[in-house]
């Protein structure tokens, strides 16, 4: 059974970081590309960051240079880094594997809030 669990979001103020964390169980993580998403209220969920298997990552525009994704395989664990945190990061924080066939079930994701 396929479970994917995020954690680590909370209430930080502008310029602040957050480093949210994301087990996967019931896959062969190390093979899978895997990915941030983010999906703030009244807009569609957006992909902000994806690592391949070998390490390579790719960043949407709107966090190049602040934010950064990592994984560890030995924990099944997907990181993103974020730093220099702005008030439209605010949002609900899920991972995925962008291109599992079929595709993986959600977590539940984890809130950011960015506020003063």
């Amino acid at each position: 059974q396929v479970q994917i669990v995020e954690s680590g979001g909370g209430l930080v103020q502008p310029g602040g970081s957050l480093r949210l964390s994301c087990a996967a169980s019931g896959i062969a993580f190390s093979i899978y590309t895997m990915g941030w998403y983010r999906q703030a209220p009244g807009k569609q969920r957006e992909l902000v960051a994806r690592i391949t298997s070998g390490r390579n990552t790719n960043y949407a525009d709107s966090v190049k240079g602040r934010f950064t994704i990592s994984r560890d395989n030995a924990k099944n664990t997907v990181y993103l880094q974020m730093n220099s945190l702005k008030a439209e990061d605010t949002a609900i924080y899920y991972c995925n594997a962008p291109f599992a066939t079929p595709p993986l079930p959600w977590g539940q994701g984890t809130q950011v809030t960015v506020s003063s």
